[in-house]
C-alpha cells in the first residue's frame, strides 16, 4: 500500500513584531504556489486582525484597479491553470483541525500548509500548533532585544517535548532579515558566534532590507513584489535575495512534488 506523503506544516514565527513573519509568509505561499507548482494553504490565525485575509481583499481590488497587474493575473492563471492559494480565518488552537478538515474537503492536494500565528506565545493554542509544525523559521534583524528575545524563546522550545502525533523531526531555523548593507559585518558576526555556542541551526541567506517588504501591490505600481494573488518579480526577488532564500528553504524542507 502506497503511503500517502503529507503536506508540511510550515510557520514564520517571532515573539517581535516588525520583523517580516507575516511578509515572509505571504512571499514564500506566492512563490510557492505561482512559480514553482507546489499547491498551498495559508492558516491566518493573527486573531482578531487576520492580517493576511484583509491584504487579501486588498490585493482584488488594487489588482481590479491597475491594468498592469490585471494582465499579469490573467497570465498567471492561464499558465498554471490553478487559482489562488486559499487563506482561512482561525484562531490559533483550531488552526491544525481546521486545516485537515478543509484539506479533506478539497479535489486537490495541498503540499505547504503555512500558519501565520500571533506573536504572543501566551495567546491560547500558539504553543500547542507550534508544536505541531514540521518547520518552524524565526526571522532575526540585527537589533539586541530582538536577537535577545528570538534566542531566549528558542532555546526554551527547542527544550520543549514535542508533539508525539508528528511523525517527523521538528526543525527550527533562523535567519536574518532586513540586512542593511551598510552595517557593520562584525555586528553579525559576533550573535553568529553565540548562535554557533547554542547549537541553533542558522540558514546561510540574508534577506535584505527594502522598502518593498513593507508596501503590497498598489494602483499606481508596475512591479509586483508583496502579494497574495501574484508572484514576485524575478529582478526584485534577486535584488532582495529572495532567490537564495527560497532555494535554501527548498533544501531544508526537502519538499518535493508528489
Amino acid at each position: 500500500m502506497e503511503t500517502v506523503k503529507q503536506p508540511l506544516n510550515i510557520s514564520f514565527y517571532t515573539q517581535k513584531g516588525g520583523v517580516g513573519k507575516s511578509t515572509m509568509t505571504t512571499l514564500l505561499a506566492s512563490l510557492l504556489h505561482y512559480s514553482f507548482g507546489y499547491n498551498v494553504l495559508v492558516m491566518d490565525c493573527d486573531f482578531p486582525q487576520h492580517s493576511l485575509a484583509n491584504m487579501r481583499e486588498r490585493d482584488k481590488e488594487n489588482i481590479m484597479q491597475n491594468e498592469i497587474f490585471k494582465q499579469l493575473a490573467i497570465k498567471q492563471f492561464q499558465t498554471l491553470k490553478k487559482k489562488a492559494y486559499l487563506i482561512i480565518k482561525c484562531k490559533a488552537e483550531e488552526a491544525l483541525e481546521k486545516a485537515t478538515a478543509l484539506m479533506n474537503d478539497l479535489d486537490y492536494k495541498i503540499n505547504v500548509v503555512f500558519f501565520d500565528l500571533p506573536g504572543t506565545v501566551n495567546t491560547k493554542g500558539v504553543l500547542s500548533t507550534l508544536n505541531s509544525m514540521d518547520f518552524i523559521f524565526s526571522p532575526l534583524i540585527a537589533d539586541r532585544l530582538v536577537v535577545e528575545s528570538t534566542l531566549s524563546f528558542t532555546k526554551a522550545f527547542m527544550g520543549l517535548p514535542k508533539d508525539s502525533n508528528n511523525s517527523s523531526k521538528q526543525e527550527l531555523w533562523l535567519f536574518w532579515n532586513q540586512v542593511d548593507g551598510r552595517e557593520k559585518t562584525e555586528l553579525y558576526d559576533s550573535y553568529h558566534r553565540i548562535i554557533k555556542e547554542l547549537e541553533f541551526p542558522l540558514m546561510q541567506s540574508r534577506i535584505k532590507d527594502s522598502k518593498r517588504f513593507r508596501k503590497e501591490t498598489e494602483t499606481a505600481s508596475k512591479y509586483v513584489f508583496r502579494s497574495s494573488l501574484l508572484a514576485a518579480n524575478p529582478r526584485l526577488l534577486k535584488v532582495s535575495n529572495l532567490t537564495d532564500f527560497v532555494q535554501e528553504f527548498l533544501t531544508i524542507t526537502k519538499l518535493k512534488l508528489s
